[in-house]
């Protein structure tokens, strides 16, 4: 992933940034459902 010229190497390579793509999209789903439950 580039930002400007600077290249980003995600951990793992892009397995790892997959990984914390789907790990930050669940934990916003969970995140939603418990603030839903709690208010």
């Amino acid at each position: 992933m580039r930002i400007g010229n600077v290249d980003v190497r995600p951990l793992g390579g892009g397995l790892g940034c997959l990984l914390m793509i789907l790990i930050s999209v669940l934990a916003s789903i969970v995140l939603t459902v418990l603030v839903n439950m709690l208010f």
